[in-house]
């Protein structure tokens, strides 16, 4: 049986409030993944594996950070220039047959798409895998209005089919094993098209088989296209999608029409950029040393692929995160999950515990300024990491996670106190006043000495009433002395004159 009507039965999930947004703060979260022991067992092997290949064939390039300093540098230089080059991306893709739309957020980018896809008759669409659509919840808003959309990579695929939410940039479904995707498959593919095979096993051959036969029939069928992009070339308008299974490239050439959703910060200005990039992210993604699909694609070719083109220029937030310096370094990203295959924090608790599409390291330190800090999650990203340093050194674009971690910290903290001065800045300038001159100190220990006999201590002070008590609550302060050394080195100082 096969239904196109995504009314029948919904393909994807409702979270709360009908965003990720109104998730618990990740704590909450990450404790109820970790009584998950499928889970972490799941996690563990696959971060395990995707590490050694990565490990192994980074050891090959001899020049791997000379590469990572070239990255760097071409996004850093992309960034301080995007309006120039996204105005020469808009001119090379209009000149090569494609039109541009742009989208200041994730409402008019859904609306755009929506729009073309009705003006074009049609009740579905196949997807090539893209973090831009998921951010924007494009699946979500083409189903509210009856066109379904359906995912042709392998692991969205399995995600689609289990109502779930994808947990890993690179891997959506790295928190199933190969027996839960039989068992989705099974329960599920018959719903939406062709059935699963009687005779389907957990091997993993068999299960791609099942996905092959299954998406065949939306290939051939429909008539409009998904996509999102890795890269987006300035200088010739040239789009550019890496993957490892080879139904992007059957999205990209079948279909009538093409409607490709890229964030602005995926903008590189020439075709050489690409040398640095093409070198760097199959490694630092797949553990490989090349993708097996590289595909790219400049406007409409007559008689060849999709004649209608679109590409959705997304901000969404972005031009925030460009506004500030330390902010700023996020944008680099290239989405190829080394962070969160490295990632201690991530390698116990999973994707789903971040309550965004970008999990892991970057994920904590992209999702605040994209949506920003008014949300219980949101507020608490910045602190679901140990600060130890992993992240930046696998980064391809060396982007430094921890220092942007400390700076969102300082954000969410002076967000919290809503203008009331700092405890910190204020115990430092009273400790200013109380070591700018000595008769101040002696009046401090007096007051010291006094409160700790009314309080009746002996040993210890703590814990104290606020605003000291954060400090103290957790530590034991050495009650002052009945006599300071100034007083004493008086008395013996007087005795000795004697």
């Amino acid at each position: 049986m096969t239904v196109t009507d995504p009314a029948a039965r919904r393909l994807t999930p409702a979270p709360p409030s009908g965003t990720l947004i109104g998730m618990p703060a990740f704590p909450a979260n990450a404790r109820a993944q970790l009584d998950n022991p499928q889970l972490r067992s799941n996690l563990r092997k696959a971060t395990g594996t995707i590490r050694a290949k990565r490990t192994a064939h980074v050891a090959e390039v001899a020049e791997w950070e000379d590469l990572r300093l070239a990255a760097e540098a071409i996004k850093n230089r992309t960034l301080r220039h995007l309006d120039t080059y996204l105005m020469q991306l808009e001119e090379s893709l209009q000149r090569a047959g494609a039109t541009v739309h742009w989208a200041r957020d994730a409402e008019e980018a859904n609306r755009i798409v929506v729009g073309l896809v009705r003006a074009k008759g049609a009740d579905e669409v196949v997807k090539v895998k893209s973090m831009a659509t998921q951010e924007i919840e494009l699946n979500e808003a083409l189903e509210e209005a009856g066109i379904a959309a359906w995912e042709t990579d392998l692991a969205e695929l399995i995600v689609q089919l289990g109502h779930d939410r994808p947990s890993h940039i690179l891997v959506p479904a790295i928190h199933r094993n190969r027996s839960e995707v039989k068992e989705i498959f099974e329960r599920e593919m018959h719903q939406y098209g062709t059935p699963a095979p009687d005779t389907l096993t957990d091997e993993p051959a068999d299960l791609a088989g099942a996905a092959r036969r299954h998406l065949r029939e939306k290939f051939l069928r429909a008539k409009v296209a998904v996509s999102g992009a890795n890269f987006a070339i300035a200088e010739t308008g040239t789009l550019v999608v890496v993957e490892s299974e080879g139904n992007g490239r059957m999205c990209l050439t079948l279909p009538e029409t093409l409607i490709s959703v890229v964030g602005i910060e995926k903008t590189l200005p020439t075709f050489a950029d690409l040398e640095v990039f093409l070198r760097l992210l199959p490694r630092s993604s797949t553990g490989e040393r090349m993708n097996p699909y590289t595909s790219m694609w400049t406007g409409v070719t007559p008689g060849d692929g999709p004649q209608d083109v679109h590409v959705v220029l997304v901000d969404n937030g972005r031009t925030k995160v460009l506004a500030d310096p330390e902010g700023r370094p996020a944008l680099r990203c290239i989405r190829c999950s080394a962070c969160l295959n490295i990632c201690p924090v991530y390698e116990r608790v999973g994707g789903h515990a971040y309550g965004s599409v970008y999990p892991g390291p970057i994920g904590a330190v992209l999702t605040p300024q994209l949506r920003g800090i008014g949300s219980d999650i949101d507020k608490s990203l910045p602190y679901a990491s140990t600060l130890c340093g992993a992240c930046f050194e696998v980064c391809p674009v060396r982007i430094p996670i921890p220092d942007m971690l400390v700076h969102l910290r300082h954000k969410v903290a002076d967000k919290k106190r809503r203008g009331r001065p700092r405890l910190e800045p204020t115990v430092m300038a009273a400790g200013s006043w109380a070591f700018s001159d000595h008769t101040h100190l002696e009046k401090v220990e007096g007051l010291a000495r006094i409160a700790a006999t009314v309080m009746g201590r002996t040993t210890h002070l703590g814990p104290l009433p606020w605003p000291a008590a954060p400090w103290t609550n957790a530590r034991d302060l050495p009650m002052p002395p009945r006599e300071s050394f100034r007083a004493w080195w008086k008395k013996n100082r007087s005795e000795e004159e004697q």
